[in-house]
């Protein structure tokens, strides 16, 4: 209920570093295989004995992109402080981002062969200009407070705004008896996106006779403002050959294209909802609530604007819950969750998308004490009114599919197996179908493994020579997943095993930790591939190949 337009299988909490009353300070170091390396200060501790306390981080990170050419280039700055009450507290941090970072499409399917390109997984099909320069800043604002035992509230704003550029080089097509790929230079210039999002949520615990019930109201409201300044968009050029490729005849992208350029996607969203979490007796809680979600979008391009899109939309979504307590530690669960959120793009043909809309179905037990944590859930999404892609002429452009559906069994563990081993497991089986659709009904959705499973383990040696020796090693795996190139023919990427592993030592030194740590990815250098985007020519993103990075860490 605390969550705004998002999907019914739900949200990945984020856990931000924060200020503590206790000082702890670090410097830390690491150096890649792949060439270069970064650094890390961070800092914090109480202000005074008013129950302030401050943090400070910096980040500086430059070090060799993998493929044949490119560099990744990333600084930032996050100061935070915290004010720690005995019912209060109250937050701000900050956090300035600068970086420069390859754009990078990844390789290409062949449609004669319905596999990637053989060509070496390094060998890019751009050009070194091929670049995603910019900068960001974000703040975040938080409070809260409790009135007494029974009601306490919270509220927080964010802000944040990212400038970039970019230009690339975009694989168009190719000729796969010659190996002569025809490419476009393209560009985006002074892009902004901007962002503000406000929450307000109160808590109470209130007893009516001998029920316990957790109500929680409150209110959220986002807004979001992406424009475009130029576009640019170069000839296409037949100047590349994949197979004995010669960089640097490419020019740099320089032609604005006014009818696609000053692209504007503006979204204001507002909500407000009501949950109660009700406890009958020892064993059972059921858990009801409801969510008002209304938003406004408008969208255009073009010199002049041209609006694309003005779409306002709202509903009541409903979300229900029922645990049983089998034991302390032991639980069984069932919950249904309804969904609604806007579809923003500004690359439509057909004016207003509708929204989409999902409902979630899930069945599952936790086991939870103090060393394993394990669940395993079975679920069922059905969502309408997904956004899809599609080929306009030259460009991709965007509509919806009428219904999608994905179903399966999730199931992880995590924890300690006794005092020296510790254990992260999971298996996920995922069925998916587009139900409905003109074009693709009937195929799977794109980029989803229908098996995936993972497992690390962790040994902690204990003190050996003159310090604490940890190691351990794990590997995932996903089976085949397709991609459609949006007339209707699946092409399927290849399954993959990749393993890592991990030995660090943590020791004294004149009273100080110093930790060294060396991280082996990718072990066994296994090709995989990671995701795919675009249409017609879909680009596939490769996986990193083996990468040896080592760490030394001092904390004082």
């Amino acid at each position: 209920m605390l969550y705004g337009v998002q999907d019914p299988g739900g949200i990945i909490n984020v856990v931000t570093k924060k200020p503590q009353l206790t000082s702890a300070h670090s410097i830390s170091a690491f150096g890649t295989s792949f060439g270069g390396g970064g650094e890390q200060i961070d800092s914090t501790g109480p202000l005074g004995d008013s129950g302030l306390a401050y943090r400070f981080i910096a980040d500086k990170q430059n070090y060799d992109y993998w493929r044949n050419f490119g560099s990744i280039d990333q600084s930032v700055i996050a100061p935070s402080l915290a004010w720690y009450g005995d019912d209060t507290t109250v937050s701000a941090a900050y956090e300035h981002m600068e970086y420069s970072v390859p754009f990078d499409r990844g390789t290409q399917i062949n449609p004669r062969t319905g596999k990637v390109l053989d060509i070496p997984r390094n060998r890019r099909l751009d050009e070194p200009f091929n670049v995603t320069t910019g900068r960001s800043d974000a703040l975040d604002l938080r409070m809260e407070h409790r009135f007494n035992d029974t009601w306490s509230i919270r509220t927080g704003y964010g802000y944040s705004r990212n400038y970039y550029n970019d230009y690339q080089s975009r694989y168009m097509s190719a000729n796969y008896t010659t190996g002569v790929v025809t490419r476009r230079g393209d560009a985006t210039r002074d892009a902004v996106q901007v962002a503000h999002t406000a929450t307000v949520n109160t808590l109470g615990k209130l007893y009516w006779g001998d029920t316990l019930h957790e109500v929680l109201i409150g209110a959220d409201y986002m807004k979001n403002e992406r424009d475009l300044g130029d576009l640019i968009r170069n000839t296409q050029r037949a100047d590349f050959n994949y197979n004995s490729p010669v960089y640097g005849n490419a020019a740099l992208p320089s032609t604005v294209s006014a009818a696609n350029s000053d692209q504007s996607d503006h979204l204001r969203t507002h909500a407000f909802f009501v949950q109660d979490s009700i406890h009958l007796g020892e064993k059972w809680i059921l858990q009801g609530g409801l969510r008002y979600d209304a938003f406004d979008e408008i969208t255009g391009k073009g010199r002049p604007f041209v609006v694309g899109a003005d779409v306002k939309d709202s509903k009541v979504v409903p979300r229900v819950g029922l645990v049983y307590m089998l034991q302390p530690d032991w639980s069984l669960y069932t919950s249904y969750t309804e969904s609604f959120r806007p579809n923003t793009s500004i690359a439509t043909p057909i004016g207003d998308l509708p929204p989409e809309e999902g409902k979630a179905y899930e069945f599952g037990t936790k086991f939870e004490n103090d060393s394993i944590t394990a669940t395993v859930a079975l679920f069922n999404i059905n969502k309408k009114n997904v956004q899809t892609s599609e080929t306009c002429g030259t460009e991709t452009c965007t509509r919806v599919s009428g219904e999608v559906r994905s179903r399966g069994l999730e199931a992880d563990v995590t924890g300690k197996i006794n005092e020296y081993w510790s254990v992260t497991g999971s298996y996920a089986y995922t069925d998916t179908e587009v139900l409905k659709d003109p074009i693709l009904e009937g195929q799977p959705l794109d980029g989803v493994s229908k098996h995936t499973e993972a497992l690390y383990l962790t040994r902690d040696f204990g003190h050996v020579g003159i310090g604490d020796l940890r190691a351990g090693a794990g590997a995932r795996y996903a089976s085949r997943w397709g991609v459609n190139d949006g007339t209707g023919v699946e092409y399927y990427l290849p399954s993959s095993k990749v393993a890592d592993a991990f030995v660090s030592y943590k020791m004294k030194f004149e009273n100080r930790d110093i930790t060294l740590q060396l991280n082996l990815k990718n072990m066994f250098d296994e090709r995989y591939y990671v995701s795919s985007s675009g249409l017609g020519s879909p680009a596939i993103v490769i996986g990193e190949p083996r990468q040896l990075i080592g760490r030394v860490k001092l904390d004082f």
